[in-house]
């Protein structure tokens, strides 16, 4: 039946997914609520991301998915039953083809987690790709030809650096340093150096609004409100660009040494192709300022922000279903 084809890019901070025939049809943060007497689920997606960190005791709003693999199989089946309810791809008569991304190194038990999660959620195929070959896709690059082309995907979990050619995953590596971890950093940092607690939505307000994380490549500052960790009241503090890129060096510093690492490995041929079409940044993180500037420094080549980069991964996943069919037969042979 047409349309009932469907990609999902499962992400730590959001799940995206891309209905083949419809484009995006969601993009919602990988959140949910449960009341933790009943264990029963009261919200998913925006409506539990605005409950993060403003519940009352019973409540808890968590992320199922951690570091790009699954941290909580049964609350990632619920949220993507609601996800696929939500959509209107659930029903008793005919079950979608689901293909679903994950990072590069997961083991193969937390693959199976991931496939198992799809297929208890309403999926009758499931197909698995690897999350910087599907971005490589979404961000417009021809992978399938004999010429080197390398992705640097910053998600909310992880980021996966890879080299692709002839259509397959040449060189890689993933960490488990993203926009997740950013976020965190900056909440210590104001913890140890104001004494000021905050929650990880400010957290992350900082990092979109003032951060940066090249050596001045933004100047400007935000005020910011938490809690005083002496006096216990609220209080008010000035954050500028300089003590967020302090604050995220030193996780800058691993995502920088992973595509280094990346590059060391790639075969000399394929290396010369990327000094000559450059690196491509996408996931979320390459909106993090500077980003792409800083690695180009360290790199030596050409760095550039694909377009949509938070939809490079979906957008990619929408490319694989055109050719399904064939991603069927080849996973039938093995």
């Amino acid at each position: 039946m047409f349309g009932r084809d469907i990609g999902i890019d499962l992400g730590t901070a959001n799940v995206l997914i891309h209905v083949k025939g419809r484009g995006i049809v969601l993009n919602e943060p990988s959140v949910v609520a449960i009341d933790t007497n009943t264990k029963r689920v009261l919200a998913v997606g925006d409506e539990a991301f605005r409950m993060v960190g403003r519940t009352p005791g019973n409540i808890v709003a968590l992320r199922p998915m951690k570091d790009g693999v699954i941290a909580d199989f049964d609350m990632t089946e619920s949220m993507l039953k609601h996800f696929l309810d939500k959509i209107k791809m659930r029903n008793f008569f005919s079950k979608p083809r689901i293909l679903i991304c994950c990072p590069t190194n997961i083991t193969s038990v937390e693959q199976k987690a991931i496939r198992e999660a799809a297929e208890k959620s309403g999926g009758k195929s499931i197909f698995i790709e690897e999350e910087p070959k599907v971005a490589a896709i979404g961000a417009g690059m021809d992978i399938y030809q004999p010429s080197g082309n390398m992705v640097v995907d910053i998600g909310g979990g992880t980021t996966d650096v890879a080299v692709l050619s002839m259509g397959d995953i040449v060189t890689a590596s993933s960490i488990k340093v993203a926009g997740d971890r950013f976020d965190q950093d900056i909440l210590n940092y104001i913890k140890k150096k104001y004494k000021l607690l905050i929650g990880e939505r400010t957290a992350e307000q900082i990092k979109i609004s003032v951060g940066t994380v090249a050596p001045g490549g933004r100047d400007e500052e935000l005020d910011i409100r938490g809690r005083d960790m002496v006096s216990g009241l609220p209080r008010t503090v000035t954050i500028t660009s300089k003590e967020v890129q302090q604050a995220l060096e030193e996780s800058v510093y691993h995502i920088v040494q992973a595509s280094k690492t990346v590059l060391e490995q790639t075969p000399p041929e394929l290396s010369a192709d990327i000094i000559d079409r450059g690196v491509i940044l996408t996931g979320g993180g390459a909106y993090l300022h500077g980003v792409d500037q800083l690695l180009a420094e360290e790199l030596k080549v050409p760095v550039v922000v694909a377009e949509e980069p938070m939809n490079c991964v979906v957008n990619g996943t929408g490319v694989l279903l055109k050719n399904l069919d064939r991603l069927a037969r080849r996973a039938a042979k093995y």
